[in-house]
């Protein structure tokens, strides 16, 4: 049987935390790592995997629920660190002593073992967020979470995927009649806040292409949201049977993809 060109696990994806496990060959890293060590570990044992063999930790911006356990990490792990230079400065406090930092700048494609990593930047209200996608052979995955608008800049990276890790934040009516306070609902509804399921499907229609094989529909508001909806909204949207969509959940790890 071929060995898949990539694999991907979404070990947790929410308001609580944030991380992706991507492999390709002998290259495996972690995107974002925004709960404690202790419980990313169980996670990653839960789906037999082991963070003795990450390569990096590739982190998108440096909210907590991003960025938690990823100092934690390269010390333990002795783990390198993959950032771009100002998220490393708004971050530094919360990462605490790191070893090994490599910077990189969005729009520089640049290489972690057997894994290409070309990040692309995004608008959410962070210092440099950023989205990414990861190739390995004959496979492209396209991450984008944590972003307010879907630019022509998100677009034209992520079109030609073979799956598409994606933001649908939240319901516009739950969030409407939703127990946030007003200027959160506003900060969640602007062009630095984040994607709700119709503007998540609408960005994966325009940049679908007949490679796409999965959507992943990550980063669920659990006040603003539900899985039925989010999955609802996208798979009538697609309108494909060729194309399995599912949501990364918050209190467990998800199945292993391999493309």
């Amino acid at each position: 049987m071929k060995s898949p060109c990539l694999s991907i696990c979404p070990l947790a994806s929410g308001s609580r935390g944030n991380s992706v496990f991507v492999s390709g060959g002998t290259t495996s890293i972690l995107v974002d790592a925004g709960f404690s060590g202790v419980e990313l570990e169980r996670r990653m044992r839960a789906k037999a995997l082991s963070p003795d063999n990450l390569s990096a930790v590739v982190v998108t911006h440096e909210h907590t629920d991003h960025i938690q356990a990823a100092g934690i990490l390269s010390r333990r792990y002795n783990i390198p660190l993959y950032l771009n230079l100002k998220t490393h400065l708004a971050a530094e406090a919360k990462l605490g002593k790191v070893d090994q930092v490599n910077l990189f700048a969005c729009g520089t494609r640049f290489e972690i073992g057997e894994l290409t990593i070309n990040p692309f930047s995004i608008s959410h209200d962070a210092a440099d967020p950023l989205g990414m996608t990861v190739e390995h052979g004959s496979a492209k995955l396209g991450i984008a979470t944590d972003l307010g608008i879907a630019t022509n800049l998100v677009r034209q990276h992520l079109r030609g995927c073979n799956l598409l890790y994606v933001e649908a934040n939240h319901d516009p009516h739950l969030l409407n009649i939703g127990p946030y306070p007003w200027y959160l609902k506003q900060r969640v509804k602007s062009r630095r806040g984040h994607l709700s399921n119709q503007e998540a499907a609408a960005l994966v229609c325009d940049v679908r292409t007949p490679a796409l094989a999965h959507v992943i529909l990550a980063h669920l508001s659990e006040q603003n949201n539900c899985p039925e909806k989010a999955l609802q909204v996208m798979t009538e949207a697609l309108d494909s049977p060729h194309i399995g969509v599912e949501v990364a959940r918050p209190d467990l790890p998800g199945a292993l993809i391999d493309l």
